[in-house]
C-alpha cells in the first residue's frame, strides 16, 4: 500500500520560512499528482497547491508569491517551501496523492499531517 508521511512542520515567527516534505512509500511508478492542503482550527480544509506531471498550481490566493510546491519524481516526494509566513498560515498541513500515472488528479491517499504554527 502507498503511504505518505509529512515532515518539516514546527513553530516559527512571522516572516520566517519552513519547508515541508511529503515522503511516499509503496509506489513503483511516478504518480500523476501530489498536493498540499491545510486545515486551521475551526475552518474547513483548503487545498494550497498541487504539482502534477505537466506543472504545478498554487490554488490558494493567500499564499501566491510566498509558497512554492515542487516534487522529486524519482522518489515521489513533494515539498512545500513556505516563505514570509504569517499567523494566518497556522494550520495542520496535509499531503495528498493519487495512485495513477495519468490525469486528471484524483486524490485518494492522504498523510497524517504536520503542524505549522506562526507567531507574531
Amino acid at each position: 500500500d502507498v503511504q505518505l508521511v509529512e515532515s518539516g512542520g514546527g513553530s516559527v515567527q512571522a516572516g520566517g520560512s519552513l519547508r515541508l516534505s511529503c515522503a511516499s512509500s509503496g509506489y513503483d511508478y511516478v504518480t500523476y499528482c501530489m498536493a498540499w492542503s491545510r486545515q486551521a482550527a475551526g475552518k474547513e480544509r483548503e487545498e494550497v497547491a498541487r504539482v502534477f506531471s505537466a506543472g504545478s498550481w498554487i490554488k490558494s490566493d493567500s499564499v501566491v508569491g510566498r509558497f512554492d510546491i515542487s516534487r522529486d519524481k524519482s522518489t515521489n516526494t513533494a515539498y512545500l517551501q513556505m516563505n514570509n509566513l504569517k499567523p494566518e498560515d497556522t494550520a495542520m498541513y496535509y499531503c495528498a496523492a493519487d495512485d495513477v500515472r495519468d490525469g486528471p488528479c484524483d486524490f485518494n491517499i492522504y498523510g497524517q499531517g504536520t503542524q505549522v504554527t506562526v507567531s507574531t
